[in-house]
C-alpha cells in the first residue's frame, strides 16, 4: 500500500522516531557506522577485499610497466574516475525512485561536507523502495568495474581496481542510512523527505 505524508502523520498508526537534517549527515554517517550489524561487517569486509584486490593486481603487474605509467593510472584511479563518476552514482539514485512513482526528485550538493544527495521531496519510500534507492548504485558500478577489470589490459586493471575501492568508500553514507534500518530492524521504517527544510523523517509503523 502506498502512503502519503499525511498518513504518517496519523500518530495512532505510525510514530516519528528521527528528524535527520541534511547539515548533520556527517555526524550520523559516523554514528551509524560504528554501530555493528552484519551489514557493517560486511561493507568494512568488501572494502578490504577492493583494497587487497587493487594491491594485488599493483604487485602482479609491477614492472612490466614504466613508473610514470602507474602515477598516471593512480590519477586516473584515485582522482578523475572518482569525479567523473559522481552524476552516474546519483543518477543511479534517482532511477529507483523514479521507477517507483517519485516525481519531485531533486540532487542536492552539500560543500561544507563534501556530499552528494538525492531526494524525493514529500515522496514516502517503503522499506523496500529504500533498499533499492540505497543499494542500486553501489551493485551495478562495483559490478562493471570488475567486470572492466578482467577484461580490461595491465594499467587499466590497476586504475580501475582503484576506483573499485574508493568508489565503495564514497558509498559509506548509503551503507550508513540502511545501517539505520538494520539496527531497528524491529521496525518497519517508512521514511520521505521536506526538500524545502532539508530534513528527512523516519517513521515506524505501529502494530
Amino acid at each position: 500500500m502506498a502512503y502519503t505524508v499525511e498518513d504518517l502523520e496519523d500518530q495512532n498508526k505510525f510514530r516519528l522516531f528521527l528528524t535527520l537534517s541534511y547539515t548533520d549527515l556527517i555526524p550520523f554517517i559516523f554514528d551509524s557506522l560504528k554501530k555493528k550489524s552484519g551489514l557493517t561487517t560486511f561493507f568494512w569486509a568488501l572494502c578490504l577485499v577492493f583494497l587487497f584486490t587493487a594491491i594485488f593486481i599493483r604487485i602482479k603487474i609491477s614492472g612490466f610497466f614504466p613508473e610514470s605509467g602507474f602515477l598516471r593510472h593512480s590519477v586516473i584511479g584515485l582522482i578523475i574516475l572518482p569525479i567523473f563518476f559522481i552524476p552516474v552514482h546519483e543518477l543511479l539514485h534517482v532511477l529507483p525512485y523514479y521507477f517507483s512513482g517519485a516525481k519531485n526528485i531533486k540532487i542536492g550538493m552539500d560543500l561544507k561536507q563534501y556530499m552528494f544527495y538525492v531526494t524525493a521531496h514529500k515522496y514516502v519510500a517503503t522499506p523496500l523502495q529504500f533498499r533499492m534507492v540505497a543499494l542500486v548504485p553501489i551493485i551495478i558500478i562495483s559490478l562493471g568495474l570488475i567486470l572492466s577489470i578482467i577484461l580490461l589490459p595491465g594499467l587499466w586493471k590497476w586504475s580501475l581496481s582503484l576506483f573499485l575501492f574508493v568508489h565503495a568508500t564514497m558509498c559509506a553514507g548509503d551503507i550508513a542510512l540502511l545501517n539505520l534500518y538494520r539496527v531497528n530492524k524491529d521496525k518497519k521504517i517508512y521514511t520521505w523527505d521536506d526538500v524545502e527544510k532539508k530534513e528527512a523523517y523516519f517513521y515506524e509503523k505501529l502494530s
